[in-house]
């Protein structure tokens, strides 16, 4: 049964991973994207929040809530992501896992 006082929202997931001794390339590739990622993604409809971070282990993910999955999957449509960010993230060893939408369950 569906939670009546919860706000349908979705979690987008994308994550990477990354040989550790690139971790320098990866957070300076990462601040490169984000400046022309941030003012894109901003313009989207339906955008609560967008966090990213790489770990010096080897992980590489971008988080966001939105609030509807159709708003969701702008971000697979987005061509500064497809087309500039993410061969970007690519040439610097990033090897991405599947991209998952997630309906929020509960949320404290």
């Amino acid at each position: 049964m569906a939670n009546p006082n919860l706000v349908p929202a979705i979690v987008r997931v994308s994550r990477g991973s990354f040989d550790p001794v690139r971790f320098a390339e990866i957070e300076a590739m990462s601040r490169k994207t984000q400046g022309y990622l941030a003012p894109a993604i901003r313009q989207l409809p339906g955008l609560v929040s967008y966090f990213v971070g790489a770990a010096p282990s080897g992980s590489f993910t971008h988080v966001s809530l939105w609030d509807s999955e159709a708003h969701a999957e702008q971000m697979s449509h987005l061509t500064q992501m497809t087309e500039m960010a993410r061969p970007e993230a690519e040439a610097v060893g990033v090897m991405f896992l599947p991209i998952v939408n997630y309906p929020i369950g509960w949320r404290v």
